[in-house]
């Protein structure tokens, strides 16, 4: 009998969710089979905005660059217009896409069709040795440990020659959408959150109009019904109309309507402005509904994300997000189990998370979607409320627009906050220390850490800190060595002890020290110890009194990624060193943060004097290493197919 083919996994589905987890774990060496039911990627249409928080993702990836020079629409602020009198429309009011208030680093929602952008993760995929197989599809899968290492078996069928092939791999991931033969055959059930839906036109094209908001993203209420416009690339907009609500007599969600007749129904909720079309380049009906699936996995071997798992209006512009989010969180956590550094027990916390993150938007959605198709009061309505009810403020406030305002935190992916696991410590994590940092309102475990601006060393560039390591699948240390540690050689204790701790025998740090590989390391700043941590360290001086030979020799080996916190800050303009205030450290503080792989905050630790730091930071990490080494820092683990990457792993991008 021929060889069945051996995969580290297997991808079912070529949209965001399935291209990005491609994209990490084509780039970091495992061996992936990656399919689509499609003959061609996605030319036109589907999701078509990318929220601050993705763009920051996407920038870490390296991959923000290429997107953006496709130069989409970029929002900057929502423009929301109401009914008028006489039939007509009136802007009632703008709000910031992205508030101040957020410390952006790009407060805005940049926009363009969902091809454009998986062209750049195809190439990059490609770059990396995969490739997307068309047209696959999925007929069968089971897991059966008849390979133990290998325990999925897979069915596999091309669309235009019936040729079939059985595969096995260690893990199959399921992101073909909203209709999933992964999910249907594991009996996984989607619960709705509310039986009203909504049947919505959706339309891409070239229009002209003397409408004054056509470039800003805008909701518009009228008497004659709501639509949403998006801008995009090349001239075009995107409109959303509503055709039916579960609320009318003869409501159905099969209901369609053809191209002519929603640009009537627009052109009617436009006025007094007029619209016409040079041309449509895309155009879809479809109900709306929001749903969630009951279990992102069964058994920890075949995964689930993306719109298999959650479906939501796309009027929030979250299904593209909350795909790349699914994608990166599930693509270090089984790394780092494959790699035999982390337990196996960790993959339970992809689900937790990320589930829990749908929810919420599931709720947003769904009094968000609801609002949106209610009629909304004209404005002289609200202007007869005001006079009427001076003193009574909710009277006045259009429900809509607060509910915008009011999440805008979340919608923009800033407000993506993981709940208390054994990655993001609380005090009820298992292990508790005197110097774990707790209730700090900038440093909070499982959120993202706060940006900042300083200068590296080695070549005088002023650098985005939280993006300087990029998504590599290792632990990234921050290290803010605080007032009271000088650059000056013997002059910083508490550094010295966290590089001696670190590198002691039997460290969790030198445990997972890499030390089988045979490459010139003398070029790589971000893993040149080991391909599970990347350490940054921040000093409190101007660059020009930054001698990195006068550091530990640790920090020596990461000369690239040693900065100085001198650069003012507009949020912190009193601070003397504000990559430090940014993160509520103040005085002589000096901390170490620890940040997962995919950017949240895990745990940060006062740096002290003393072995007190890395004891700290070894309790944290013993909650989920491996830690089956022996005193020459080799596996003494049985391989079970539970960390079978060592092969394919590469350190870095």
């Amino acid at each position: 009998m021929p060889e069945v083919p051996l995969y580290d996994i297997v991808i079912v589905g070529a949209g965001p969710v399935g291209l990005l987890l491609s994209v990490s774990l084509s780039r970091w060496g495992y061996k992936v089979r990656h399919i689509d039911n499609r003959p061609v990627p996605t030319a036109t249409g589907r999701a078509d905005g990318i929220q601050p928080r993705s763009i920051e993702i996407l920038k870490n990836m390296g991959l923000k660059r290429k997107i953006m020079a496709h130069n989409p629409a970029r929002v900057f602020e929502v423009a929301f217009w109401d009914p008028a009198p006489g039939g007509k429309i009136v802007r009632t009011g703008t709000w910031a896409s992205c508030p101040d208030f957020l410390d952006a680093r790009y407060p805005f929602t940049a926009l363009l069709h969902q091809g454009l952008i998986e062209r750049v993760l195809i190439e990059d995929i490609e770059n990396n040795g995969t490739h997307v197989q068309r047209p696959w599809t999925i007929t069968r899968f089971e897991t059966n440990n008849v390979n133990p290492e290998y325990p999925v078996e897979v069915d596999l069928k091309n669309l235009d020659s019936n040729v079939t092939e059985t595969v096995r791999a260690k893990y199959l991931y399921s992101g073909e959408g909203a209709r999933s033969f992964v999910r249907e055959t594991l009996g996984v059930q989607i619960r709705h959150k509310d039986p009203i839906s909504h049947v919505w036109g959706v339309m891409d094209g070239v229009v002209r109009t003397n409408f004054p908001d056509i470039k800003m993203k805008c909701t518009i209420h009228s008497d004659h019904g709501s639509i949403m416009v998006i801008p995009r690339e090349n001239n075009m907009v995107r409109l959303y109309i509503q055709i039916a609500s579960s609320t009318d007599p003869d409501f159905s969600p099969r209901k369609t309507a053809t191209v002519e007749e929603v640009q009537a129904a627009a052109k009617r909720i436009f006025q007094p402005y007029y619209c016409t079309w040079d041309r449509v380049e895309w155009y879809s009906v479809y109900p709306i509904g929001q749903g969630i699936a009951d279990k992102y996995t069964l058994d920890h071997r075949v995964f689930m994300g993306g719109d298999v798992c959650h479906t939501h209006s796309p009027k929030a512009g979250q299904g593209m997000n909350t795909a790349f989010h699914d994608a990166i969180n599930f693509a270090w956590k089984m790394h780092l189990v494959e790699s035999g550094f982390a337990n196996r027990d960790i993959l339970s916390t992809y689900e937790v998370e990320r589930k829990f993150i749908a929810e919420t938007l599931l709720n947003f959605d769904n009094k968000y979607a609801a609002l949106f198709s209610q009629r909304q009061p004209t404005a002289t309505e609200v202007d007869s409320a005001h006079n009427s009810h001076n003193n009574d403020e909710h009277d006045t406030k259009n429900d809509f627009v607060e509910m915008f305002k009011a999440n805008c935190e979340f919608t923009s992916g800033f407000g993506v906050a993981y709940n208390p696991n054994i990655f993001n410590h609380s005090s009820e994590h298992s292990f508790q220390h005197p110097l774990i940092i707790k209730d700090s309102p900038k440093l909070r475990p499982g959120r993202i850490m706060p940006p900042s601006n300083v200068t590296r060393v080695v070549d005088a560039n002023v650098v985005h800190l939280e993006n300087e390591i990029p998504f590599n699948g290792a632990f990234r240390l921050f290290i803010y060595a605080g007032a009271s540690q000088s650059p000056k050689r013997g002059q910083h204790k508490a550094l010295s002890d966290l590089a001696s701790g670190l590198t002691s025998p039997g460290s969790f740090y030198s445990r997972y020290e890499s030390k089988e590989r045979q490459r010139d390391n003398h070029h790589d700043s971000d893993n040149p110890h080991s391909r599970f941590f990347s350490i940054v360290l921040t000093l409190v001086a101007k660059r020009s009194e930054i001698e990195i030979s006068d550091l530990p020799a640790m920090f020596q080996d990461y000369s690239g990624r040693i900065y100085a916190d001198d650069r003012k800050d507009i949020r912190v303009l009193d601070a003397k060193c504000s990559a430090h205030a940014k993160v509520g450290l103040t005085g002589s503080e000096g901390a170490v943060v620890v940040v997962r792989p995919d950017g949240h905050v895990g745990v940060s630790v006062r740096l002290v004097e003393g072995q007190g730091t890395v004891e700290a930071l070894e309790g944290y990490f013993a909650g989920f290493l491996n830690g089956m080494y022996d005193k020459q820092g080799k596996s003494t683990s049985r391989r079970t197919g539970l960390g079978g990457g060592h092969e394919h792993v590469r350190s870095q991008l």
